[in-house]
This record gives C-alpha cells, sequence and structure tokens, in this order.
C-alpha cells in the first residue's frame, strides 16, 4: 500500500535525495510548523494583532506553506499578508515544541525577532481584512499580558535570550544550551 510520503535520504557528504518511503510499512508523522514575527518600533513596541478567527492578541505569523516553504519564508511571507510589511531580516528568537491540545495537533513553533521598523514603515501597516479586525504597537509588558499563553512564553523568551533558545510549550529546556562549553 502507498502512502504518498517521501523524505529525504542523506549519503553523509551532505548531498540529499528523494527518498521513496512508500514501502516502509508506517506512516510518517505529520507534524505542522508554524512562524511568527516580533516586529518592534523605535520606542521598543510590539506590534500585535487581533485576528478575526480567534480570541486574544498574536503577532504576526501563520503556519508554514507544505510546498517546501522554509520557516523563514512562512514568516516573510505572514507578515507581507497580514499587514503587508515587509521584512528583510531577523534573528531567529526560540524554536518551540507545542504540545497537542484540545483544538489543535502538535506543532513546532519558530519565532523570528524581526527588529525595529521605522514609523514611516509601520504607518504603511495595510491590514489582511479577512483575517486581522485590527493592530496596535504595545509596550511590551502590556502586549505580554494580552498574548496568549504559549505565545506570550515564546516572545518573553525570544525576548531575555541574545541567541536562539530550545522551548517545549514555552519554557526553556535546561538540558539544550547554546554554551555547551
Amino acid at each position: 500500500m502507498t502512502n504518498g510520503n517521501s523524505a529525504v535520504a542523506n549519503d553523509g557528504t551532505g548531498d540529499s535525495e528523494p527518498a521513496e518511503t512508500s514501502n516502509v510499512g508506517y506512516d510518517l508523522p505529520a507534524i505542522p510548523a508554524a512562524a511568527g514575527a516580533m516586529i518592534f518600533d523605535d520606542r521598543g513596541r510590539l506590534l500585535i494583532l487581533k485576528p478575526t478567527y480567534k480570541s486574544g492578541w498574536t503577532v504576526p505569523g501563520g503556519v508554514m506553506e507544505s510546498d517546501g516553504e522554509t520557516p523563514w519564508q512562512a514568516c516573510q511571507r505572514e507578515v507581507r499578508e497580514e499587514t503587508g510589511l515587509e521584512v528583510g531580516s531577523a534573528r531567529l528568537a526560540c524554536v518551540d515544541w507545542h504540545p497537542a491540545g484540545h483544538r489543535s495537533p502538535a506543532g513546532i513553533r519558530f519565532m523570528f525577532d524581526c527588529g525595529v521598523l521605522s514609523d514611516e514603515v509601520l504607518a504603511r501597516i495595510t491590514l489582511q481584512a479577512e483575517e486581522i479586525a485590527e493592530h496596535k504597537l504595545a509596550p511590551v509588558p502590556e502586549a505580554l499580558r494580552l498574548l496568549r499563553g504559549p505565545l506570550r512564553r515564546r516572545v518573553k523568551a525570544g525576548l531575555e535570550h541574545k541567541e536562539a533558545v530550545y522551548l517545549e510549550d514555552g519554557q526553556a529546556v535546561r538540558a539544550v544550551s547554546n554554551d555547551r562549553t
């Protein structure tokens, strides 16, 4: 029976090629991944969005497309779609393993710190009306109060660490560190 999944075989040289997995006898897991953006103004306020399809506030971002889109590409696309802004550079702030909940499967969340955008650029925000009801630039303490728990923990971790941090359900994992000296 063919399940239609494919993977990448690596020959050890760093070169990869498609590997057929239809005959492995099991299905490969489908783990959704999403990417979000922290965008600030020159006063250190965080851009947050009020979605039309769920309660609470969020940052620009969303699910990666299954066509081979990378986390960074997903971040850039989602920022462009939701706000009309272009982000050209960022720092990976954190990667979070988000466990399954009653409404969503487990998944991987990437958070990028896209830095400070000028007031002139931020004045050009054009919201995606179908998905975003409003936006605001909020001081970080206010933004953290308005964001939902898992996202709040990701943003907070991304702000507290100078290097990318690995999280599980928004909590830094002590056994995983950037400093292995």
